[in-house]
């Protein structure tokens, strides 16, 4: 194994390891599956860079790291691959059909060395699914089958064995890959987002906040400046990012970081398709670019005015509407408890020192006057605890095992907690807030 691949390698097992992710169907670490593609990949060519961006293909999806952080890892080549496999749809371009479709028409866009990656990604995928979840593998094979139509030009090897494997998926289970078929919601948007599903309110709601709320004004270098004079004005206004103009339209930016010849034009960087939003653009498409690029850009009038970064979520706008999100998750999971468990009777499976605890707060609150029911004063970790003891409503939920929901919940939790006590969310929950804002876009579909 080269160095390059080894730290490929080592680089996305940490970023994937730091968030605990595992394979949805075995609940085996997350690194088995790019461990696979990259073997795969590897097996029809010696090209080490496309190794290395097989290992990495996943990485600015599903973890904090940003296709900047790939960048200045592994050189623009990778950091370009990368970027070509990360979708870019977002939340507010529609349902899962139609982000797929702007998602497949990014991908045909790729090198031929990313759609080679991508074919890896998809047999490995497609098997998983194929042995694990027969149902959702219908919509799966109709997704692979779409994109098989972009990726022509990888690998003829791994294309030919990715038909293969939608031909013979598709005989076993009786069904034509290429029909037009209803996407099954991930879960069911009613118990997790109470009122979301009301149109009104969930458009209201979304966009209670938008772009503009908490974005910062954008520094602005004609494109002959020189560099030493950028620098003067980065850290005078005390920023890291700027747009560059070229007679006299914004064109792209620059990044004090990357400064390098002698005039900002020299490191100008292009905005790619996915990284800038309209001002009026909600909260939820922010977080979503924030999740693949260091920087969102906003723009107004048709031109880039203003930058958001990470560290803006933790505004207080941010804080109080994700507040918002956990806090309806927590009155779906009551009123689930509520219709599974009438008339109070969960507190049947509840440990004895737990009941104690909430009989204590309650009679504590009647003491006060405080009018409430028994199971208001359950905390949010007791909820999950009564609910992963029903198969079906962990179904309903989208779980497949109680040890999931627990983990979810308590990521949650923590999320909960560290809005309530003003900590920073960046640092320790973004991976979180980014799961949170996804679910939100796979509602009611």
């Amino acid at each position: 194994m080269s160095d390059l691949i080894k730290k490929a390698q080592d680089f996305a097992t940490t970023e994937h390891q730091r968030i605990n992710h595992v394979r949805k169907y075995s609940n085996q670490p997350y690194q088995t599956h790019l461990a696979a593609v990259a073997k795969l990949v590897a097996s029809v060519t010696d090209d080490e860079e496309m190794i290395a961006a097989a290992w990495l293909h996943d990485t600015v999806e599903d973890t904090p790291a940003t296709l900047g952080d790939i960048e200045q890892a592994f050189g623009t080549s990778i950091a370009e691959m990368v970027e070509e496999l990360t979708d870019v749809s977002k939340p507010s371009d529609g349902n899962r059909a139609t982000r797929k479709e702007i998602d497949r028409q990014h991908l045909a866009q790729a090198s031929k060395r990313s759609k080679t990656i991508k074919l890896a990604d998809l047999i490995h995928n497609g098997v998983d699914i194929v042995n694990h979840d027969k149902k959702f593998a219908r919509t799966f094979l109709q997704e692979m089958q779409a994109l098989l139509d972009v990726l022509a030009d990888g690998d003829v090897t791994l294309l030919k064995r990715a038909r293969n494997l939608i031909l013979k998926s598709s005989k076993n289970l009786h069904i034509d890959p290429s029909a037009q078929r209803h996407i099954e919601p991930v879960y069911n948007a009613e118990i997790i987002f109470p009122g979301l599903t009301d149109k009104h309110f969930k458009n209201k709601y979304l966009q209670l906040f938008t772009a503009r709320d908490i974005a910062e004004s954008l520094l602005s270098f004609d494109s002959d400046i020189c560099i030493n004079k950028a620098n003067r004005a980065f850290n005078y206004y005390r920023q890291g990012v700027a747009s560059i103009r070229i007679n006299g339209r914004v064109q792209g930016f620059v990044k004090q970081q990357g400064l390098k010849g002698e005039v900002c034009g020299d490191s100008m960087h292009h905005y790619t398709v996915d990284q800038v939003i309209s001002s009026t653009a909600g909260l939820s498409d922010v977080i979503h670019v924030l999740t693949r690029h260091d920087y969102c850009f906003v723009s107004a009038f048709g031109e880039v005015t203003a930058v958001i970064t990470r560290e803006d979520i933790n505004k207080p706008q941010v804080r109080m509407w994700l507040f918002g999100l956990v806090t309806m998750i927590e009155t779906g999971l009551t009123a689930l408890i509520e219709k599974v468990y009438p008339d109070d009777s969960w507190v049947e499976v509840m440990s004895e020192g737990r009941m104690q605890k909430t009989k204590s707060i309650w009679l504590e609150r009647k003491r006060r006057n405080l009018h409430c029911k028994l199971i208001d004063c359950l905390q949010f970790s007791d909820k999950a605890g009564i609910i992963i003891t029903d198969k079906d409503s962990l179904l309903q939920l989208g779980f497949k095992t109680g040890k999931q929901a627990k983990k979810v919940i308590k990521e949650l939790e923590s999320l909960r907690n560290h809005l309530a006590h003003s900590q920073d969310i960046v640092s320790h929950d973004w991976a979180q807030i980014a799961r949170l804002v996804n679910r939100i876009s796979e509602k009611g579909e």
